[in-house]
């Protein structure tokens, strides 16, 4: 595969990036020494890098001692399992967002990462393809979105979860269609255009739909839709 460094898709993404990287404080935990160097100790994210580890056990030291806003993390970890440091992560730390980058192509795999409720999923297989999965998912991140690509998607919510309990109360019709916007990464301002909807109007339909499915912010009410299969994951 070329990675076509030179390209205007590559600058774009790379001004993307800079402008997260700005507000953010990130601690990143990779199995892959090498990968772990190269992100942080390249423009512009290094500036934003406080703190950096190959393990479970120092990645979830690193956000104790740090307290980031962001924390980038791969599945495959040289001790540890960066999945377990998610839920770690969110118990500890639950304002603290979570990407991670996924090894294995699983639905197993993908399942866990949804259930550890993570802000962002995306393959490792996906980086340097042109997709932009890891640009999106930052600046869907900055928006206050979920970024779950379709593959994610897909995967997550192919087989029903029977140790899943009922629900509360069943969605409404618009309640479902704003949850799968919301699991699509679109903000409040941008659901409320494509319904016609207020934004007022959607947030009701999104602090409504939270409460019957029991889930504390945006990321858990997708993740709780996809599982429950409730929502078309390719809608």
């Amino acid at each position: 595969m070329e990675l076509r460094l030179a390209s205007r898709t590559t600058h774009q993404a790379l001004d993307a990036v800079s402008e997260f990287f700005e507000q953010e404080q990130v601690v990143a935990c990779m199995g892959d020494r090498f990968a772990l160097c190269s992100l942080c100790m390249t423009e512009p994210i290094r500036r934003s890098v406080v703190g950096a580890a190959t393990t479970e056990d120092e990645g979830f030291e690193l956000v104790q001692r740090h307290r980031p806003s962001v924390l980038i993390c791969s599945s495959d970890l040289e001790s540890g399992y960066g999945i377990d440091l998610l839920r770690r992560v969110k118990r500890e730390w639950p304002s603290c967002k979570l990407m991670i980058l996924l090894v294995r192509e699983t639905q197993a795999v993908v399942q866990e990462a949804l259930g550890a409720f993570a802000d962002a999923v995306i393959f490792k297989s996906s980086l340097g393809t042109g997709q932009g999965d890891f640009v999106q998912a930052l600046a869907t991140l900055a928006d206050g979105g979920v970024y779950l690509p379709e593959q994610i998607r897909k995967l997550g919510s192919e087989t029903p979860r029977p140790d899943l309990p009922p629900l509360i109360e069943q969605l409404s019709e618009r309640e479902l269609e704003v949850t799968a916007a919301v699991a699509r990464g679109l903000t409040n301002k941008t659901i409320a255009a494509s319904l016609g909807l207020s934004v007022e109007t959607v947030k009701t339909h999104v602090v409504n739909a939270m409460g019957k499915l029991g889930a504390r912010d945006r990321t858990q009410l997708a993740v709780l839709a996809l599982l429950y299969g409730l929502i078309d994951p390719m809608g």
